[in-house]
């Protein structure tokens, strides 16, 4: 019985030594094979969008970014752009490095907003990476929906001539 729990024991260390080492190849496959994330990584803010009675509020991670090499936008058409770019800290002794996975860049993301809102009452801050844009509603009406509505039309029947 002791032989059939070392040998099941043996078979199961011996598969995550397998498993680990698939791991640890596919870990440095990615390393030196995703040119895609290469350098510019993925910069791409999340956000957060949520809205209450008198404003609506965007929350940006943008994390290890300067609130001076953050630019905000927001179009007549109510589209809002955050842009900006991840200075690369240029490091003396770069031969000493084993891992490096910090991404630097530029990055550009734009969303769509309601209409009903005062753009130009618009404030942001920036702490601790994360950016927060309040946004209030607009008093005025301007941005008031029309009903239209559909009618059917009338189809008219070409007469036809019979040749008798």
């Amino acid at each position: 019985m002791n032989d059939i729990v070392s040998s099941s024991n043996k078979k199961q260390d011996a598969l995550s030594t397998s498993s680990n080492h698939m791991h640890d190849f596919r870990s440095l496959w990615n390393y030196f094979f995703d040119f895609g994330n290469a350098d510019m990584g993925n910069i791409e803010p999340k956000i957060d969008i949520s809205e209450n009675g008198q404003s609506v509020m965007v929350v940006a991670e943008i994390p290890g970014i300067k609130e001076d090499d953050i630019d905000l936008k927001i179009s007549d058409d109510g589209y809002l752009t955050i842009s900006g770019e991840k200075q690369c800290v240029t490091e003396e002794n770069t031969k000493n490095n084993y891992f490096k996975e910090i991404s630097y860049g530029t990055f550009k993301r734009t969303i769509p907003l309601p209409l009903d809102l005062d753009y130009d009452k618009a404030n942001a801050e920036y702490e601790n990476g994360v950016l927060t844009l309040n946004i209030p509603k607009s008093q005025t009406e301007k941005h008031k929906y029309k009903k239209i509505s559909v009618n059917k039309k009338n189809k008219q029947v070409p007469e036809t001539k019979i040749q008798a």
